[in-house]
This record gives C-alpha cells, sequence and structure tokens, in this order.
C-alpha cells in the first residue's frame, strides 16, 4: 500500500483538528514532532505536550480552523487559515500560516505565524 501523501497527512490533522479528535489528530504527528512559533521558541515537543497544548483549544466551544489556501512543495505543506477562537475578550478569529514538514508519513515539525487577534462585532440584540 502506497504511504499517505503530505496533502492527505496536512488534510487528515485539519479534519481531525475541526472534529476536536485528540486521537486521530496525533495520529498524523510523529510521536517526537516538534511545534514551534515560526523562527522562535518551541511549543510542544511529543505527543504528551501536544496533547496538553490542542486539549486546552479544544475546550473552546467555537473553535474552528478554515482554510483559505494550500501550497505543497515536496514534503512541505504550508496552510494559510483562520482560526476562530474563544478569547478572554469574546469570539474572535486570527489568521495564521502553518507550516508542517513530514517524514515518513507523519508531521515531523509544525511551525506557526498567528496574525493579530480580530473580535467580532455583531451587533447587540435589543431587549
Amino acid at each position: 500500500m502506497p504511504a499517505a501523501s503530505p496533502l492527505s497527512i496536512v488534510q487528515a490533522q485539519l479534519d481531525a483538528y475541526n472534529a476536536k479528535d485528540i486521537d486521530a489528530l496525533l495520529t498524523t504527528y510523529a510521536t517526537d514532532a516538534e511545534q514551534y512559533q515560526l523562527h522562535g521558541e518551541m511549543l510542544a515537543r511529543g505527543h504528551e505536550q501536544m496533547r496538553a497544548r490542542f486539549l486546552a483549544r479544544f475546550a473552546e466551544p467555537d473553535l474552528h480552523a478554515a482554510l483559505i489556501s494550500r501550497t505543497i512543495m515536496e514534503n512541505v505543506v504550508i496552510d494559510h487559515e483562520v482560526v476562530t477562537r474563544n478569547f478572554a475578550e469574546g469570539v474572535g478569529s486570527v489568521d495564521m500560516l502553518c507550516v508542517y514538514e513530514i517524514a515518513d508519513g507523519r508531521i515531523q515539525k509544525a511551525s506557526f505565524a498567528v496574525g493579530k487577534t480580530k473580535l467580532n462585532t455583531l451587533p447587540h440584540a435589543k431587549a
């Protein structure tokens, strides 16, 4: 059976993220995978640390990542996403660039660039 393509691995990761399925999401990552801020600090290493990070996000009721664009070059996949989140100030969104490096059929390294928070500005209902 052929190995999964980088595209199918990253898409499975996005689908599991939006379904808040931690086990399916972690199967897309190598057990020793690393997550970073783009060109910066390490956010998590390995499934245990990633599980804690993702489960904290999954507690947000409005969490959803919408794929805007995707670029694939060999084993690297770059997604531009708009992620809806629950911030202390209210529901909003952030633009994210997600750079995934695939090795041996799993995400080995992921780096994230996060844009500015944009809070939703829905008109208040009248009583």
